[in-house]
């Protein structure tokens, strides 16, 4: 019990759920979790990140590179599929790894998670700001005052993504079946104007333009500094742009776009029933938005050169380009409201996770209290709410999708390992979903997550290094010694 590896096991962590004061209501269903998969995985990976990677990485082919990303999802999902019903406690990889691999890889994993959950809720929250006064400018003549309209604009304070985070905060707090239900309206536009693009745009496709479907492979120029991919400086292999590799290369930055559906994994305390609904809402909204994807790719390279996409806004520029600025107007719209439940999702996956952390006592206990009427983590919410608004109203737009990624994929790394050796230390547990040919998937998801993880740049490792080291710090000082695990050591001792 004094080892850093100690592990919880699965039916501590159930009977943990059942303390009324830090119990969880469950009010999800199936068709909830799909929603809510589908509303933050489609967001600012389909409607930014399709122009960077055709223009700069792959071409046309950039349709094969989501494939590509989504089989590495998909090997990583299935083992969360296995965990989620069988562990069907919030917290995610960091509840899976508690019971798995021990109580430091959880920490590190649950560390990770906050800051992953934290930057991508600030980074879409100041996205969504940005197409908000783009379309007041545009259809309204309106214009917010310089000093308000964030550091992006010239300005000092982003009033409109700090308004945003903490209107889905108050939601949060009230419940997640009210957030879901709010999901529900918004993926609905959301969806809509991603089957507006496929439809409407297979009117405008030209079949020049996806030659070369493959464009040749063009050698990367990072050089051997910081920015170069890590892959290149650990064994001088040269990443492509274009050209087979080049579809890798672009599927290591369009991975981003498939970031949402370990979310769901979050919320299976809150599922009326795991055993059954956490498959279906993890493989069901990643099968959804993974074709959703591929036809987009394939409908907006197809309308404009993938030399002259746009970096910035690829689908309505696209229709830009054929001369249809209604589309255009639509797609930006439906952008800028489909980012909302990007960022109500983002916030709802890190105060789950903080949630379990702190009802393990790794975290102060306090974080853990539920509200007596929403049963909902309302303490943590509330503080986290607040600290990431603060951090979007200030924060400029930088590029995050690297730092965000690594730490989805170190993620996914540690839940495939603990499916191997949960299988091994418990091989008695009810398992309403079991992944299959176990150990062939965890070990190829473990190895497709570390090859994307290996193309992403040496500059990232080092930010992502830095947290963790900060993280095993905290750790240490306090989670190791007030640990519900290390109290009930002490306690057995006498």
């Amino acid at each position: 019990m004094n080892s850093p590896f100690r592990t919880k096991s699965v039916e501590q962590s159930i009977r943990d759920t059942e303390e009324p004061e830090h119990a969880l209501r469950k009010s999800l269903s199936a068709w909830d979790l799909t929603v809510f998969g589908v509303g933050v995985i489609i967001g600012t990976g389909i409607f930014v990140l399709t122009g960077i990677a055709a223009r700069n990485n792959a071409g046309p082919a950039t349709s094969l590179a989501f494939v590509v990303a989504g089989i590495v999802c998909a090997l990583a999902a299935l083992c969360y599929a296995e965990f989620a019903s069988t562990v069907p406690v919030a917290g995610s990889a960091y509840t899976f790894s508690y019971a798995s691999i021990g109580e430091l890889p959880a920490w590190i994993i649950g560390w990770d998670l906050v800051l992953e959950f934290a930057l991508g809720t600030a980074v879409v929250a100041v996205g969504w700001s940005g197409y908000v006064r783009h379309l007041m400018h545009t259809n309204l003549g309106w214009d917010l005052p310089t000093a308000l309209s964030g550091p992006d604009a010239g300005g000092h304070f982003d009033l409109l993504a700090f308004l945003l985070i903490l209107a889905l905060t108050a939601v949060l707090v009230v419940g997640t079946k009210l957030s879901a239900r709010i999901t529900a309206v918004v993926v609905a536009i959301k969806v809509f104007v991603v089957l507006l693009v496929i439809i409407a745009g297979l009117f405008f496709i030209k079949a020049d333009n996806y030659s070369p479907f493959i464009p040749p492979a063009q050698p990367q120029t990072a050089g051997g500094d910081l920015h170069a991919p890590l892959v290149q400086l650990l064994f001088g292999y040269t990443p492509t742009n274009f050209g087979v590799m080049g579809i890798f290369t672009a599927a290591s930055l369009i991975f981003f776009a498939f970031i949402g559906f370990d979310v769901v994994a979050t919320a299976a305390e809150e599922t009326k029933n795991p055993q059954r609904d956490m498959p279906r809402g993890i493989l069901g909204s990643l099968l959804i938005c993974t074709v959703l994807y591929v036809a987009v790719t394939l409908v907006v390279t197809g309308m404009q050169k993938y030399s002259e996409m746009s970096p910035t806004a690829p689908l309505a520029e696209a229709f830009k380009s054929v001369n249809q600025p209604f589309f255009s107007g639509a797609i930006s719209l439906g952008a800028a409201v489909g980012l909302i439940t990007v960022s109500m999702i983002l916030l709802l996956g890190q105060t789950r996770v903080f949630f379990a952390m702190s009802r393990d006592g790794l975290l102060p206990r306090t974080f853990s209290v539920t509200h007596p009427k929403y049963r909902t983590p309302y303490r943590a919410t509330i503080l986290l709410g607040v600290i990431i608004a603060v951090v979007a109203g200030f924060t400029s737009l930088e590029k995050l999708a690297e730092l965000v990624n690594i730490g989805t994929l170190f993620a996914f790394v540690l839940v495939a390992l603990g499916v191997i050796i949960l299988r091994r230390t418990r091989p008695d547990l009810h398992r309403a979903f079991r992944c299959p040919w176990v150990p062939v998937i965890p070990i190829l998801s473990i190895a497709a997550s570390a090859w994307l993880m290996l193309n992403l740049p040496a500059e990232t490792w080092i930010r992502f290094g830095v947290w963790m080291v900060i993280g095993i710090i905290v750790y240490f000082a306090y989670g190791r010694s007030h640990s519900r695990l290390a109290k009930a050591g002490r306690e057995a001792k006498f």
